[in-house]
C-alpha cells in the first residue's frame, strides 16, 4: 500500500515520477486567469488565523460542506471561525473521492508543513499548529504568492475597474509575480439583464464618453481596452452561459440597443444578435492588440433564488448547463476570421460533453502567429479534478497538440490554489509517464522535458506574449 500522499502522489509509474520531479515540480507559475483580488494583494494584510485563509470566498468548500448539512453560518455565516474550521475538519474527514481531499491535504503541507490526516479529532491540533505557523510567518497574499513560485497573475477585473491596486502592487514592489488585469465585459455584453442600462451609464462616465448609440458604446468600451492595455492587460475573459450568433447589420444592432435602453423587452434574436456582434466588435480589437480572446462556455448561474438574494453570486450556486454550441460557436469564430481578426483564444467547456466539440473546432481556425492560436483550455471549474483534467488532455491529444498546450489556470479566489497546478501537473506526468510505460511514445527524455516544461509554463510564457 502506497503511503498517504507522499512525495510520489499519484505518479503510478517511473517514468511519471521522472517527469514530475526532474522536469516539472520546479517550474515556475503562469496563473493567466484567477479571481483574486487585487486590492488585498496591495493591502497584504497577515491573516488572522487558517479559516480565513481556508475558507474565505471558497465556493468549492463550500459546496462541499452544504452537501454534508451543515448549517451556512459555517460557510458564510457568523459562526466562529474556530467553529467554521471544525466543521470543514469533520465533514472534510469523509470527502474520499473529492479532488478538495486531496487539495486541502496539499494546502496544509505546502504553506504550513502539516503532515496530520484531516479528522474531526484532528481540527484542534491542525488549528493550533496553522495558526502558530501564520503568526510566525505573518502569513500574507504576497508571501503566499512569492512562496509559490509565481511568475504573472492575471485578475478578473471589470471595464468601468479603475485598475488603482494594480498600479499600486507595481509601485509597492512587494509581490515577486507580474500583476495584471485581465478584461471581463460582462455586463455589457449581458444585454437581457436588468443591469445593462445602468451598467452603460456608469461605462460612459468612466470612459468619459457619451453613449447614446451602439457605436458610441464600442467607441467607449474601446477606449477602456485601450486603458487596460496601457497597464499590461493582454487578455480578456468572457463567460458565456451558451454561446449567441446571430448575423446582423450595423444599423439592426443599433436598434436593439437603442430598444433595450429604453427598456423595452427583447426578444431572444435580439440579445443574441447584439451579443454576437460585439463579441465580434471585441474580438477584432483584441487581435489589433494581440490579446487572448478566452471564452468560457456553458455554466448556469445563480440557479438557487433564494441564496442569490441572501448571498449574492459566486456563493456556490452554480451548475453545468447543456446547451448545444458547436454550430454557433463555429459562426462567431468564422466571423472573425473572415476578416483576418480572428485573435488568440481559448475556448473552455463546462460540460464534459463538449470536450470533443472544442478539440476538433480548434483546428478549423488555427494560424501561424503562434504555435497553439486556438487552445482548448484546462479542465474548467466542475472539471477541476483528476478525471476532468485528464478527460480534458486525452481529447486534446487525440485531436490536436498536447504538446502546444498552455497548461493550468488556478480560476480561485484563494491564495492557496496554486497547489493546483501541483496536482494539474502530476497529473499530467502520471498521463504522459503511463503513456510511455505502455509502449506508446519512445523513452526520449529530451522530448519529453520540452513537453512537460512546456504545459508546464513555457508554451503560456510564449504564448501570451507578457515579459517576464
Amino acid at each position: 500500500m502506497k503511503k498517504f500522499m507522499d512525495k510520489d502522489f499519484m505518479l503510478s509509474n517511473e517514468t511519471a515520477k521522472k517527469l514530475y520531479h526532474d522536469f516539472a515540480a520546479d517550474m515556475p507559475i503562469f496563473d493567466y486567469h484567477c479571481h483574486l483580488s487585487p486590492q488585498m494583494m496591495y493591502e497584504d494584510k497577515p491573516f488572522d488565523n487558517i479559516t480565513q485563509i481556508f475558507l474565505g470566498g471558497d465556493h468549492y468548500k463550500w459546496r462541499y460542506m452544504r452537501s454534508c448539512g451543515l448549517d451556512e453560518k459555517y460557510m458564510t455565516g457568523d459562526a466562529p471561525d474556530q467553529e467554521k474550521f471544525r466543521a470543514f475538519c469533520k465533514a472534510l474527514q469523509y470527502g474520499i473521492g473529492n479532488p478538495l481531499y486531496h487539495w486541502t491535504h496539499l494546502e496544509l503541507q505546502r504553506y504550513f508543513g502539516i503532515d496530520t490526516v484531516i479528522r474531526e479529532d484532528t481540527a484542534d491540533e491542525i488549528w493550533e499548529k496553522a495558526n502558530a505557523h501564520i503568526k510566525a510567518t505573518q502569513m500574507s497574499p504576497s508571501k503566499l504568492i512569492n512562496d509559490s513560485n509565481v511568475a504573472v497573475i492575471c485578475t478578473t477585473d471589470d471595464p468601468v475597474d479603475n485598475l488603482e491596486w494594480h498600479l499600486k502592487i507595481k509601485e509597492k514592489g512587494h509581490i515577486k509575480a507580474k500583476v495584471l488585469p485581465a478584461f471581463r465585459p460582462d455586463f455589457m455584453i449581458n444585454i437581457d439583464k436588468p443591469t445593462f442600462a445602468p451598467y452603460i451609464e456608469k461605462l460612459a462616465d468612466t470612459a468619459g464618453a457619451e453613449i447614446d448609440s451602439y457605436q458610441d458604446l464600442i467607441s467607449a468600451v474601446y477606449k477602456r481596452i485601450d486603458f487596460f492595455n496601457e497597464v499590461g492587460s493582454r487578455v480578456s475573459d468572457h463567460a458565456l452561459d451558451s454561446v449567441p450568433f446571430e448575423d446582423v447589420s450595423d444599423e439592426e444592432v443599433e436598434a436593439i440597443f437603442k430598444k433595450a435602453m429604453n427598456g423595452e423587452k427583447l426578444t431572444q434574436f435580439e440579445t443574441d444578435a447584439y451579443k454576437s456582434k460585439t463579441l465580434v466588435k471585441l474580438g477584432e480589437k483584441y487581435y489589433d492588440l494581440g490579446w487572448t480572446f478566452q471564452l468560457h462556455i456553458g455554466a448556469l448561474r445563480n440557479n438557487n433564488t433564494r441564496m442569490f438574494e441572501k448571498l449574492g453570486a459566486d456563493t456556490g450556486f452554480d451548475s453545468i448547463s447543456d446547451y448545444c454550441i458547436a454550430a454557433p460557436l463555429s459562426k462567431l469564430l468564422n466571423a472573425l476570421e473572415v476578416e483576418s481578426k480572428l485573435p488568440k483564444t481559448i475556448l473552455y467547456t463546462l460540460n464534459p460533453k463538449d470536450n470533443y466539440v472544442l478539440a476538433t473546432m480548434l483546428g478549423n481556425f488555427q494560424g501561424n502567429e503562434v504555435p497553439g492560436k486556438i487552445q482548448f483550455g484546462s479542465g474548467w471549474w466542475f472539471n477541476d479534478q483528476r478525471d476532468g483534467m485528464t478527460e480534458q488532455m486525452k481529447a486534446l491529444a487525440n485531436l490536436g497538440a498536447l504538446n502546444k498546450f498552455v497548461g493550468m489556470l488556478t480560476d480561485s479566489r484563494s491564495f492557496l490554489s496554486y497547489t493546483r497546478h501541483e496536482y494539474f501537473r502530476r497529473i499530467m506526468c502520471n498521463l504522459l509517464g503511463t503513456w510511455v510505460e505502455n509502449g506508446e511514445f519512445p523513452d526520449d527524455m529530451d522530448t519529453l522535458e520540452t513537453v512537460v516544461k512546456g504545459i508546464s509554463f513555457n508554451n503560456a510564457k510564449e504564448y501570451f506574449g507578457i515579459e517576464i
